[in-house]
C-alpha cells in the first residue's frame, strides 16, 4: 500500500511514520510506499528509509499532485495552530480549512479519472468543544457533547470534520476523525500554539531551563502522550465503519490532569530542583484561550476501539525521558535532571 502523511515532518507526523515503518503493515496491508508532505524536509532517519520520499512545500499548492499519485491511504495532520490562528485570521484560514478543502477536492477529482478512495484519517482536536451560554460545557466533554468552538481552530477544525463526513457519505473518501487532545510532552522548541506550555512546563526544567507557566495551578486539562496518541490514529484508520457506529469523529482518550498536578508528577519524576524552575506568571491571551477549551474529555467510543489514555501523568513525563535518551540530544535535552 501506499500511504500519505501530511505534516509528515512534523512532531506527531514523524513519530506516526516511525511507527508504520516499524510495524511494516497497516489494516493487514504491506505498507510498501510512505509520502511525506511538509513545509520542511523530513527528519534524516526518515529518509534513510527506502520506502520514504518527501514532497516539500505549502500544501494548499500540492493538492492536486499528492491525489494523482494515488494513495491507499492519508493521515492529514497538516495545520496551522491555536495561537497562530488567533494572530492571523487568514494564515489559519489557507492552512487549515483551504488546504483540507482542496486536498478532498483533489481527490475527489481523480477518483472521477478512475483513482482510488482513500481511507482518510483527520486529526481533529479536542478544541472543537467550547462554553455555550445555551450549552454549557459538561465537565467532560463526551462524543455526544455538543461542538461549540470559541476559537478559530477549533472552528476550522469542526468545519473540516463537517466536510469530511460529507465527503465520505458522497463516496470520494472513507473519512473518519480523530480528535487529538494537547499531546504533551512534545520535544524541541515552543510552538506557536496556545497549548505549547503543557509541554514546556515539563520540557524546559527537564533541559535546565526555566519555564514560564501563563495559567494557574488549578488549570484542568485533557492530555495525552505521543504515544498514545500515534496509536489512537492507526486505530481510528484500522477501525470499520461498522466499529464507528455512525458519526465519523470521535475523541481520543484523555488523561484529565491540573497543571499543579503536572507539575508535582515532574518532582515525584526528577525532583524539587527541577519543579522549582517552573514559575507562574499570567498571560491574559493564553489564559483567555484556554478558559475556552474543556478541563476534561472522556471517549467511549474511542475505548470500544480498544484504546485507553495513559495511567498517569508521571508515567507521560517517564516516556518523554525515555525518548529523549534515545535520542542524539539527549544530554541537551536532560541536562538538567540530575543523574
Amino acid at each position: 500500500m501506499k500511504l500519505l502523511i501530511t505534516g509528515g515532518a512534523g512532531f506527531v507526523g514523524a513519530r506516526l511514520a516511525r511507527t508504520l515503518l516499524a510495524r511494516g503493515t497497516l489494516a493487514g496491508k504491506k505498507i510498501e510506499q510512505l509520502v511525506l508532505a511538509d513545509q520542511f524536509a523530513p527528519p534524516p532517519d526518515l529518509l534513510a528509509d527506502p520506502r520514504v520520499s518527501a514532497r516539500t512545500g505549502a500544501l494548499l499548492a500540492q493538492c492536486t499532485a499528492l491525489a494523482e499519485e494515488g494513495f491507499d491511504g492519508v493521515f492529514h495532520l497538516a495545520s496551522a495552530v491555536s495561537g497562530e490562528c488567533e494572530l492571523d485570521f487568514d494564515l489559519g484560514l489557507r492552512s487549515n480549512l483551504d488546504s483540507t478543502r482542496n486536498l478532498l477536492d483533489a481527490f475527489r477529482l481523480n477518483l472521477a479519472r478512475g483513482g482510488k478512495v482513500p481511507t482518510f484519517v483527520f486529526s481533529s482536536s479536542v478544541a472543537v468543544f467550547g462554553p455555550d451560554a445555551a450549552v454549557p460545557l459538561p465537565p467532560l466533554v463526551a462524543d455526544t457533547t455538543l461542538p461549540a468552538p470559541q476559537t478559530s481552530y477549533g472552528t476550522h477544525k469542526l468545519m473540516c470534520e463537517y466536510l469530511i463526513a460529507d465527503y465520505t457519505r458522497k463516496g470520494y473518501i472513507d473519512g473518519r476523525s480523530a480528535r487529538l487532545m494537547t499531546v504533551t510532552v512534545r520535544p524541541g522548541k515552543p510552538n506557536g500554539a496556545a497549548s505549547s506550555f503543557f509541554s514546556g512546563i515539563i520540557r524546559e526544567p527537564l533541559a535546565g531551563v526555566e519555564s514560564v507557566c501563563p495559567v494557574s495551578p488549578e488549570v484542568s486539562h485533557p492530555v495525552a502522550s505521543p504515544g498514545r496518541t500515534v496509536a489512537g490514529l492507526i486505530a481510528v484508520y484500522e477501525a470499520s465503519r461498522e466499529a464507528f457506529k455512525g458519526r465519523l469523529a470521535l475523541n481520543l482518550p484523555a488523561l484529565n490532569v491540573k497543571v499543579g498536578e503536572m507539575l508535582e508528577a515532574l518532582e515525584q519524576v526528577a525532583g524539587k530542583a527541577v519543579r522549582a524552575r517552573v514559575r507562574f506568571e499570567r498571560d491574559e491571551r493564553i489564559a483567555g484561550i484556554v478558559a475556552n477549551w474543556p478541563s476534561g474529555a472522556s471517549a467511549a467510543r474511542a475505548a470500544a476501539l480498544g484504546l485507553q489514555a495513559d495511567s498517569s501523568f508521571a508515567d507521560i513525563i517517564r516516556q518523554y525521558i525515555a525518548d529523549c535518551e534515545a535520542s542524539p540530544n539527549a544530554a541537551e535535552a536532560l541536562k538538567g535532571l540530575a543523574r
